[in-house]
């Protein structure tokens, strides 16, 4: 504050209105409340098959398109994606279970090692990952770079996105999902095709992200 009425008693003056309005100092910050879920409501979670159900429900929700496949009918499953896409190039993790490209025919798909670059990664018609976990309560699938889902750029690029999630992958809420994965990976949390509003509110997909998310639900 300087002694001649400078601009240091102005500010002085507004932070004294500011403190008033607010109704004076706070001897210590307010609670923060922590209501939100961590597990899902009984009538939700009664057994395994409702968590997949609800999983299934949210995951349309967010407009992506969901299966649930066995085990052996992974490969069969991916082709099917794949033909119906009419992908004749993808790009895959280069340590992608080799069961789950068994089937393909007339695909070309390219290994991500070397890191394949972001022209080919464009050019590409599909990636196929798998995740790191999912969850039911919002249909989100999670992903932190381990075993068969690559660098993040690998979702992030191509325009339609084949995910392979595992049926005990899948947990009933956020919470549960985040007290299972490692906070000091690269988490990337996904619901449904990438997606944005503008001013006008109107929801343009595609811009951050792939246009198509389809997950595959394996159930063991």
């Amino acid at each position: 504050m300087t002694a001649d009425g400078g601009p240091g008693d102005s500010r002085a003056e507004v932070l004294r209105r500011v403190r008033e309005a607010l109704g004076g100092s706070r001897a210590a910050p307010p609670p923060v409340p922590r209501r939100y879920a961590r597990r899902l409501p009984d009538a939700q979670a009664g057994s395994r098959a409702d968590v997949l159900a609800l999983f299934t429900e949210r995951v349309a929700d967010n407009r992506a398109a969901v299966r649930h496949v066995s085990t052996d009918e992974v490969g069969t499953a991916v082709a099917a994606a794949l033909w119906g896409r009419e992908a004749k190039q993808i790009v895959v993790p280069a340590d992608v279970p080799f069961g789950w490209l068994a089937e393909l025919d007339g695909v070309r798909a390219l290994a991500d090692a070397p890191a394949v670059d972001t022209g080919t990664l464009a050019a590409v018609d599909a990636v196929v990952t798998g995740c790191a976990a999912a969850v039911a309560g919002t249909g989100t699938v999670v992903l932190d770079g381990g075993r068969a889902q690559g660098r993040r750029a690998l979702t992030l690029v191509p325009g339609y996105h084949l995910c392979v999630v595992h049926a005990d992958q899948i947990v009933g809420t956020v919470p549960e999902a985040v007290g299972r994965l490692d906070p000091f990976r690269p988490l990337t949390w996904i619901s449904g095709p990438s997606a944005t509003h503008g001013i006008e509110m109107v929801r343009v997909e595609g811009v951050h992200g792939p246009r198509h998310l389809e997950v595959l639900v394996v159930e063991d």
